[in-house]
């Protein structure tokens, strides 16, 4: 019944409006909005998509090729011939888009409400609003651990993560430098908002490769999603980064004995972009009514990942399947934020090819 690409969905006979009058259904009126697939766009379907179509009568095409979403932007708009109107990026894509004038410039103020408690859409939002993105849930890479075999005493800091002789075993990182640059800093004494400050000189790369060296000899490392709590769940390792998603669901789904260490936890956005010449009526009607303050706290009904505004954390409620209470497991949860790293996009836009080089060559030696 249910299709991963171009789906259409068009609910009802009549729209209704917010307090229940019916509203002028507009159905020549379409959007076709392109994000991920999976669970994060069936999350997107419950929490916008249908009660955009309901209220409006507008027809939401939906397109799964987020994966390929900058290209395609790209090569639509170098054509002339842009059939996509939204679409759901990660910042740093944003950004790079936005750069080479691929997406519309866009006035936060006037497009976006504020948040239920008033403030302001710079104030309200997480990360910093730029020019030519909207965010819409922050998700987190982060370090988690097996309860079952730390039955004296588990690690609680990236510090204690790094400690491999009192908390002993394997762990599990990712092959790549980010998220592992950022915690080996974090490991050798830097405090989790001067991260960044110290990784953009040579010599704070250069110290991050250093207290790198002092796990490398314990450290399995995974490039797939799924391998990280796999190699938790069967013992191969007692700590592991991983998605904070995966860990919730493996814990929730899967009864896993997982815990997130939220020390460190490395967030980043993803959201909304609208490529070039797209900027239609219709286009800022959804944009605004999906990033308000409520529908950003219902989407976490369905998935572990933080709505993007500080105003939604109070609104957040249960899991619409586990019944689950969803507030202490989002990245945004104002204690799990307390030391988290906002992952800076701008950085490794910048200087993310480098150092991939520069870490690929110290694991091979």
């Amino acid at each position: 019944m249910r299709r991963e690409c171009n789906r259409r969905l068009l609910i009802g006979f009549a729209a209704m409006g917010i307090a229940g009058t019916p509203m002028a259904l507009s159905a020549s009126e379409s959007l076709t909005i392109v994000s991920w697939g999976g669970a994060y766009e069936r999350s997107q379907e419950q929490a916008y998509y249908m009660p955009y179509t309901e209220r409006t009568g507008t027809e939401i095409v939906q397109v799964s090729k987020s994966s390929n979403g900058p290209a395609g932007i790209r090569s639509q708009v170098d054509a002339g011939n842009v059939e996509w109107d939204i679409v759901d990026v990660v910042e740093a894509a944003a950004i790079r888009l936005c750069d080479k004038g691929y997406v519309e410039r866009i006035d936060h103020s006037a497009l976006l409400k504020n948040g239920a408690d008033g403030s302001t859409p710079e104030d309200d939002f997480i990360p910093e609003l730029h020019d030519c993105y909207i965010p819409e849930i922050i998700f987190s890479t982060v370090l988690a651990y097996n309860t079952e075999l730390f039955p004296d005493g588990a690690p609680e800091s990236v510090k204690d993560v790094w400690d491999t002789d009192a908390f002993p075993g394997k762990r599990a990182l990712e092959k790549i430098p980010a998220a592992n640059m950022e915690w080996a800093l974090m490991a050798d004494g830097v405090a989790h908002d001067d991260v960044y400050d110290v990784l953009s000189s040579p010599d704070g790369v250069g110290r991050a490769f250093s207290s790198l060296d002092r796990i490398k000899d314990d450290v399995i490392w995974w490039s797939k999603g799924a391998q990280a709590p796999q190699l938790l769940a069967d013992g191969e390792v007692s700590v592991a980064s991983s998605y904070n998603g995966r860990i919730f669901n493996a814990r929730v789904a899967e009864d896993q004995p997982f815990r997130i260490i939220w020390d460190g936890q490395v967030y980043e956005s993803d959201g909304w972009v609208i490529p070039e010449g797209q900027l239609s009526d219709e286009v800022q009607r959804f944009i605004r009514f999906s990033t308000d303050t409520q529908r950003l706290a219902d989407q976490a009904k369905y998935i572990s990942y933080g709505p993007a505004r500080r105003s939604s954390a109070k609104h957040v409620g249960e899991h619409a399947r586990h019944g689950v209470d969803m507030s202490p497991h989002m990245p945004t949860n104002p204690d799990n934020l307390e030391t988290g790293i906002a992952k800076s996009a701008r950085f490794w836009a910048d200087q993310g090819d480098s150092l991939a080089e520069r870490f690929n060559a110290w694991l091979a030696h």
